[in-house]
């Protein structure tokens, strides 16, 4: 067994595979750029290594300063984490020629299967159904929308080297075809330094379910079931499950035999995993085979309790497989969600600043559930521009998908996250959708769901009521405290009212309040609900049981009441005394200010082009300008008919979130 290996990436993973190591003795190695001196993997880690400026073209994807930080520190094997240079043959022949052990597949495996134009070709000649496209090298945008009409519309534009969505654009016609062309081809040079660009046809209403392939050197190849990844946004994952609510046992065993076949017929080792397109009539059809460690791992490894990272490790090491395919069991559902630096509620655009509140739920492992948080921050750290903006990946088990849900949905509330716009609200409001709770998904779920994107979720009158009546409990405690501080109470004498109204969500209730040691019963329009909890006024987060149910909120003290936060939905909850109410009723409502003429920056980026002038008229639709943010470009368009009359940025320049980039008349 290797003692030191050097963990060739950075953030999550990174210290996802210093904490196995960890377990196995294993020293570790992690490198770092210039953004991520302070990073959580450089702490962790025994040793580190400075490699570069913070763009991964200058640090982490230049093979030499891998390279010369095995040699500065002796690290017999290095794992590559996923993204990066994981899929690099250069990178795995680099290190053979140097005696460091790869831990991951062979060169040959990688070159037959990492590349998405060879890997479907090989695919193809070996009798597996693929989705119809073209898979040779494509010149320039004419020739992409020539093959894009001859596929047919709508086609998905991917980068050949690509990966969690970096390089991909669907394309609905020829306009779409072209931008998406260059755009895709900017992103797998910036991400990958493969630029190389290949057209296939997009199957609309597809369900994304992989198989999770194990093999070692002693020829035994098996597969640890499926994950379904259908909840997509820009070809990107946001949330996973293992298993599938939607495969039959017959499918599962199909799908992982054909899996399995594909991996050995290139001599494949270590983990990988092997990507389908799913229809309605649970026909399956090969994508593409990823020769790493995938993003969303963690539910696989709590449904059949085996550690990829250990057995990646000893599989490189020379190891035979501890278990048999008939030894992998599916026990109970797991659920991840992907916590990005995305702001919800300006389109998911990219957040960066600094995490002045980072508190996950405790990490639990008991009989019944099990709660885990795989992340490569902590509080007061820097969300960077320069690399993917994942902040964590929280998951759940439970012995049933329903189970596993209600985890989630307690575990996302209890999350506390400040000083970014992150998409936390946006994962709640997807465990508590009826459709992906019947499990009736697909890869066009966010699409269909949220067209106009996302605004916040609206609770449902049962929960709303359960908040409004905690939410009357709370601000009772906080006016009995604030009476003993101002001396208004005294001798026990009760100055603070039982009967209070309270308006959230565009409803208003009126509210009796019974107090005693144990909790209070609170009467609202009719009802009546128990409530217990030992929360405190100042406290950020609310733990609560209704009528012996958990309800968990984040709560900040506002003018006439609080901020609540749960589900989705961010709820500002006034809280009146009933002549209060009457009063309030009377103020006039505050407008927002009337940005209707001006275009502003969406999210903190660079601005890569400007396609208009100053006095140019422009259409609906029409792009104006292009800025990139975390890898991504992001194509600015007008959203009506007008004339541009000022321009306040120029290509190259940095902006902030609602910098003003231009102005019209």
């Amino acid at each position: 067994m290797f003692s030191k290996i050097l963990i060739a990436n950075r953030g999550e993973i990174a210290c996802r595979v210093i904490k196995t190591a960890r377990k196995m003795g294993i020293k570790t190695v992690a490198v770092y750029s210039d953004a991520d001196r302070n990073a959580l993997h450089v702490e962790m880690a025994d040793e580190a290594v400075h490699i570069g400026p913070p763009p991964a073209n200058q640090s982490y994807i230049v093979i030499d300063k891998i390279m010369e930080a095995i040699r500065q520190t002796g690290a017999e094997a290095v794992h590559p984490g996923y993204g990066f240079l994981s899929e690099n043959k250069a990178f795995a022949e680099a290190l053979a020629a140097e005696g460091v052990a790869f831990i991951g597949p062979p060169v040959r495996a990688i070159e037959a299967m990492g590349d998405k134009i060879t890997s479907k070709k090989l695919a193809q000649e070996a009798g597996v159904s693929t989705v119809p496209g073209y898979m040779g090298l494509i010149a320039d945008a004419d020739e992409a929308v020539k093959i894009s009409n001859d596929i047919g519309y709508p086609v998905m534009i991917k980068a050949s080297a690509g990966g969690g969505g970096k390089g991909m654009r669907i394309a609905w016609n020829d306009a779409e075809a072209r931008e998406g062309f260059q755009s895709s081809k900017n992103e797998a040079a910036s991400s990958f330094g493969d630029d190389r660009i290949f057209i296939e046809k997009f199957v609309t209403q597809p369900r994304h379910i992989e198989i999770q392939v194990l093999a070692d050197s002693h020829g035994n190849t098996v597969y640890l079931h499926e994950r379904e990844c259908s909840i997509q946004r820009r070809n990107q994952k946001v949330i996973e499950e293992a298993p599938s609510p939607f495969l039959d046992e017959a499918t599962r065993k199909a799908m992982g035999e054909q899996a399995c076949a594909l991996a050995a017929s290139v001599g494949y080792t270590s983990a990988g995993t092997v990507e389908f397109i799913v229809d309605g009539a649970r026909n399956f059809y090969f994508l593409e085979m990823n020769t790493r460690l995938q993003v969303e791992h963690p539910v696989t490894e709590l449904i059949t309790g085996v550690d990829l990272v250990e057995q990646m490790i000893r599989v490189a090491a020379g190891e035979a497989l501890p278990f048999a395919q008939g030894d992998l069991k599916i026990n109970g559902w797991a659920i991840e969600s992907r916590l990005y630096a995305e702001d919800p509620y300006r389109n998911f655009l990219p957040s960066i600043g600094r995490l002045s509140r980072y508190r996950p739920p405790a990490e639990v492992v008991e009989p019944a559930r099990a709660i885990r948080n795989d992340t490569g921050v902590f509080e007061g750290g820097e969300i960077s521009m320069y690399y993917d903006p994942m902040i964590a990946k929280l998951c759940t088990w439970a012995p049933s998908r329903d189970a596993a849900i209600q985890e989630m949905r307690l575990a996302l509330d209890e999350f506390e996250l400040e000083g970014i716009g992150h998409n936390l609200p946006f994962l709640s409001a997807v465990m508590d959708h009826p459709r992906f709770a019947s499990g009736n998904i697909t890869t066009a779920f966010i699409a269909e769901e949220y067209p106009e994107g996302f605004e916040g979720a609206e609770l449902p009158e049962d929960l709303l009521r359960r908040v409004a009546a905690s939410a009357c409990a709370m601000n009772r405690v906080a006016e009995i405290r604030r009476a003993r501080v101002s001396g208004r109470m005294d001798n026990h004498e009760r100055v603070v009212g039982a009967d209070w109204v309270i308006r959230l969500q565009g409803q208003e209730y009126a509210v009796t309040i019974n107090a005693d040691r144990e909790g209070a019963t609170v009467r609202l329009n009719g009802s009546e609900y128990r409530i217990t909890s030992d929360w405190k006024p100042g406290q950020p987060l609310a733990r609560l049981m209704v009528d012996g149910a958990a309800l968990v909120m984040k709560v900040a003290r506002i003018p006439g009441g609080y901020r609540l936060r749960l589900r989705g939905a961010d709820l500002r909850a006034q809280v009146f005394s009933p002549r209060m109410a009457e009063l309030a009723a009377l103020m006039p409502e505050k407008l927002p200010p009337d940005t209707s003429k001006l275009l502003l920056c969406p999210m903190p980026g660079l601005v890569v082009s400007l396609n208009v002038a100053e006095g140019d008229e422009v259409f609906e639709g029409q792009a104006l300008c292009t800025v990139e943010a975390m890898k991504m470009e992001n194509i600015l368009r007008a959203e009506r008919k007008g004339r541009v009359a000022k321009i306040n940025a120029e290509a190259g320049a940095s902006l902030a979130v609602d910098d003003v980039i231009m102005e019209f008349e």
